[in-house]
Parts: structure tokens; C-alpha cells; sequence
């Protein structure tokens, strides 16, 4: 595994307890984002370093940048079609690329004077945006907001064939933080290491009303 990761009680001291925030893990070049999968797409992907076989470009795929986050959705890795966990390298301009297009998947009234003018942002747009509850560990919701981003049409390609730096399997280590959850609690968890994450593009910051922009 190729993650830098840290006790999951040493970083949550370090993270906003409320608000809107992208958690992830990044550098200069890269920011990782997360998917679960059942075991012939997780298979195929971590083979040849990007998505094809059984993996569907005509639908809307959802990546998390919050790790906590796709534990919650994926069971730790136990629900069905979701057992196999990637960590997708993804290149950090694409990525803000993706934030800067990202259309709420409901009516967000700070940016859209109508429904009507938000329906046309949405069909125009090949990247939708949800902020859900974050997350502990136990899978209880927080008041954190994480967020969640939809790709689809040329996003989606773009994505899953040309923006992939590196496919990680996490599915071993994700079985064996679930065994150490379940055994000792939160004491002795490892995550991936995670900092606040903000866009190059004060712009998209307020787009996506992230906390610490003037919400537009």
C-alpha cells in the first residue's frame, strides 16, 4: 500500500468538527481520491492502471476524497459489489478541474436565483456535487460536511483512462483496520493521513461553499 497513514486519534484532533471541508490526502502533484467496487472492475483496474472491463462509462460514478467517508458508505468493505476498496491517484489540476465544474445535486438557492437556472446548470455540467454528514469511524454521522463528487461524459473518461497517476488495492488494509475497529475501537486505528484540502481557485472555493469563503 502506498498511502501515508496515521493513528485515526492523533489526526482527528487536527479536523474542523463542523462546516463544510474536503479531507484528503494530496501533494503537490497528486490528490487521492476513493471507490469501491465488486471484485472484476476492482480487479481489472488495479491491473492496468485504469477502468475498463465491466466498468460502466455510460453512468454517473461517484469518487470521495474522505476515506472515513467510503468506509461509512462501503461497510468497511462489506456490502455487496463493494468489497474491493481503490485509492485513486489522481492529477491535482484534474482534480481542481473537477471541483471547479461541480454542480450541487439539489437546489442550492446561494448560487441559482431559480429552479430553473439551476436545472440548466445541472445539464450542462458533467460533474454534481452532494455535501453529506461526515462520518466517525463507528459509522455515527458528525456535524462535518463531506463531500462527494458525481462524473460522468468526458469527465468520466478522462477520469477513469488519462487523470489516474496510480490504482491502489486498499482492500487488505481496509479488512484489517476493520478487524482492529472492531476489536479495540477508535484506540489504535490507522487511516489514511488527511489534511483540509483547499482549491487553487479561491472562485471555487466560494462556489462550493467551503468554509473560510464568502459563499456565492
Amino acid at each position: 500500500m502506498r498511502l501515508a497513514v496515521e493513528p485515526f486519534s492523533e489526526q482527528v484532533v487536527r479536523w474542523p468538527n463542523s462546516g463544510r471541508h474536503i479531507l484528503a490526502q494530496f501533494d503537490d502533484a497528486s490528490v487521492i481520491v476513493y471507490q469501491a467496487y465488486r471484485p472484476a472492475i476492482g480487479a481489472y483496474a488495479v491491473e492496468h492502471g485504469h477502468f475498463g472491463g465491466d466498468f460502466s462509462y455510460s453512468r454517473m460514478s461517484w469518487v470521495k476524497p474522505n476515506f472515513l467517508w467510503m468506509m461509512y458508505r462501503s461497510g468497511w468493505g462489506t456490502k455487496s459489489d463493494q468489497q474491493v476498496t481503490l485509492g485513486l491517484r489522481l492529477r491535482r489540476p484534474f482534480f481542481d478541474a473537477i471541483l471547479a465544474q461541480a454542480v450541487r445535486s439539489s437546489l442550492d438557492r446561494d448560487r441559482f436565483a431559480t429552479y430553473e437556472d439551476w436545472q440548466r446548470a445541472v445539464a450542462g455540467s458533467e460533474v454534481r456535487l452532494q455535501w453529506d454528514p461526515d462520518h466517525h469511524p463507528s459509522g455515527a454521522p458528525l456535524d462535518r460536511r463531506a463531500i462527494q463528487l458525481g462524473l460522468r461524459g468526458h469527465v468520466l473518461d478522462a477520469f477513469g483512462r488519462r487523470e489516474l497517476l496510480e490504482v491502489i488495492d486498499l482492500s487488505a488494509f481496509v479488512a484489517e483496520q476493520r478487524s482492529v475497529l472492531a476489536a479495540a475501537g477508535v484506540s489504535k486505528l490507522l487511516t489514511p493521513r488527511e489534511e483540509v484540502y483547499v482549491p487553487a481557485d479561491p472562485e471555487t472555493g466560494r462556489r462550493l461553499g467551503l468554509d473560510g469563503f464568502d459563499r456565492v
